[in-house]
């Protein structure tokens, strides 16, 4: 089983640039697909991006050109960089897992998540 925590989250002002890292636990981190979602007060929880094990990526339309997610297998780690924040980017972002190790739109499709870090961006 992995365990997930995410990092880096905090208040910045509209047209700034955070990155958050969420660290795994275990063995196998390299076959995992990572993803980073997000869930907004009042919306659901929506995918912003995702990588596969292979290094392929997706992201939401929202995000393109603006996000970039990664990850570095030797520190377990998947990093998404926020570059030109946005107020409606305010929301907690959560970082999550899937066994199948792609890089799914699919909020079912993942088997572990993280506890959420706050992004907040003001106008």
């Amino acid at each position: 089983q992995a365990k997930l925590v995410e990092s880096g989250g905090g208040l910045v002002q509209a047209g700034d640039s955070l990155r958050l890292s969420c660290a795994a636990s275990g063995r196998t981190f390299n076959t995992y697909g990572m993803g980073w979602f997000r869930q907004a007060p009042g919306k659901e929880r929506e995918l912003v991006a995702a990588i596969g094990s292979g290094g392929s990526t997706n992201y939401a339309d929202s995000v393109k050109g603006r996000f970039t997610i990664s990850r570095d297998n030797a520190k377990n780690t998947v990093y998404l960089q926020m570059n030109s924040l946005k107020p409606e980017d305010t929301a907690v972002y959560y970082c999550a897992a899937t066994v199948s190790g792609s890089g799914s739109y699919y909020e079912d499709d993942y088997n572990y998540w993280g506890q959420g870090t706050q992004v907040t961006v003001s106008s």
